[in-house]
C-alpha cells in the first residue's frame, strides 16, 4: 500500500526537522509526505526546504497566514495539501501533526493492520508525552529505558489522536472526509463506525509528542467543550448530561454553567448531516447506557 502523509504546519522550527528526519528513517518507504506550511513566520519554510530539496519524497507547499480557528484551521489545511496530490496514486492518507517523533517500524507496523484486517478503516499507535526532561541524544531512541517519557492521558487508549490520524482511503470517502470543526478528530471516528469500518490502535506502538495536545487552550477548556458538544450534534439533554459529568469528574461547578452558556450561544450551521447527526447521537446514548 502506499501511503500519503501530511503534515499541517505553523511556527514549528523547533520540531519540524525531527518530525521530518523520522519519516525518512522508516522501515517501509512506499510514502509521499506534503509539508503544508500555513504562513509560518519563523524558520519552518527554510528548514524544511533544505530538507527536502534531494528527497524525492518530500514536497512543500507554502500557504499565506490563515486566520486562527481551532480545529478548522488545521483541517483546512491539511485540504491544501490533499489538493496538491492525485488521490488516486494512494491507499492510505495520513494527517499527523509537525511536533511527533515516529520510531523506524511506525509505518511498518500500521501498513500490516491495513493489509491483514480489511474492515480496519482508522489505524494508529497511541501518543507519549516527555516527563519534565528528556535527553536530546536519546530523540530517536524508543527503548526509554530513562522512563522520560509518559502516555498522553487525554483520552482511552483506544482513540486514534489528532496528531496520528491515518484512514483507508475507501474508509476517508466514506465519511467525506475531514469536517473543518473543533472536534473533527472526534467525529471523523464516529462517522468512520456509521460507515461500517473499524478503527483499530497498536498499543505497543507509541510516538514522542514533543508538545501536550491544545495546551494554549486550556484555559479555555469549558467553552470549547460547550462548541464540540454542538459540533458533534448532540442536543441539549446529552449535552447536560455530558457537561454534568465533565463538571463532576473536574469538580467544578463553575465549568458546567460556562460549558453550557457556550453551547447555547452557537448558531453556526452545523457540518453534519441529519442522518450523520441522528448516528452520533444514538451512539452518545448507547455509549452512556453501556458504561459501568
Amino acid at each position: 500500500m502506499k501511503f500519503l502523509i501530511i503534515i499541517p504546519t505553523h511556527n514549528e522550527e523547533k520540531n519540524i526537522l525531527f518530525t521530518l528526519k523520522s519519516l525518512d528513517q522508516q522501515k517501509f518507504q512506499d510514502f509521499f509526505c506534503v509539508v503544508v506550511n500555513d504562513g509560518s513566520t519563523d524558520k519552518t519554510q527554510e528548514i524544511v526546504e533544505e530538507f527536502i530539496k534531494d528527497n524525492l519524497k518530500f514536497k512543500i507547499e507554502n500557504l499565506a497566514v490563515s486566520a486562527h480557528e481551532p480545529g478548522a484551521k488545521v483541517v483546512r489545511t491539511f485540504n491544501q495539501g490533499l489538493n496538491s496530490v492525485d488521490l488516486k496514486e494512494f491507499d492510505i492518507i495520513c494527517k499527523f501533526d509537525a511536533d511527533i517523533i515516529f520510531p523506524s517500524d511506525y509505518l511498518k507496523k500500521v501498513n500490516q493492520v491495513y493489509e491483514t484486517q480489511p474492515k480496519a478503516g482508522m489505524v494508529s499507535g497511541i501518543v507519549k508525552i516527555k516527563k519534565s526532561i528528556f535527553e536530546q541524544a536519546l530523540i530517536f531512541d524508543f527503548k526509554d529505558e530513562k522512563h522520560q517519557w509518559k502516555f498522553e492521558n487525554i483520552s482511552s487508549k483506544n482513540h486514534i489522536r489528532g496528531p496520528i490520524k491515518s484512514y483507508r482511503k475507501e474508509c476517508f470517502l466514506d465519511m467525506n472526509g475531514l469536517r473543518p470543526v473543533l472536534g473533527w478528530d472526534n467525529i471523523d471516528v464516529m462517522l468512520a463506525k456509521k460507515n461500517g469500518w473499524e478503527t483499530v490502535t497498536i498499543k505497543d506502538l507509541w510516538v514522542k509528542h514533543l508538545r501536550p495536545t491544545a495546551y494554549q487552550y486550556q484555559n479555555q477548556k469549558a467553552e470549547k467543550l460547550g462548541e464540540y458538544f454542538y459540533n458533534i450534534g448532540l442536543n441539549l439533554p446529552l449535552t447536560m448530561i455530558s457537561s454534568g459529568k465533565s463538571s463532576f469528574k473536574n469538580k467544578s461547578l463553575v465549568e458546567f454553567f460556562t460549558t453550557m452558556k457556550s453551547f447555547l450561544k452557537q448558531k453556526a450551521e452545523r457540518s453534519l448531516s441529519t442522518e450523520e447527526i441522528k448516528y452520533i447521537r444514538n451512539l452518545r446514548w448507547q455509549q452512556m447506557f453501556n458504561r459501568n
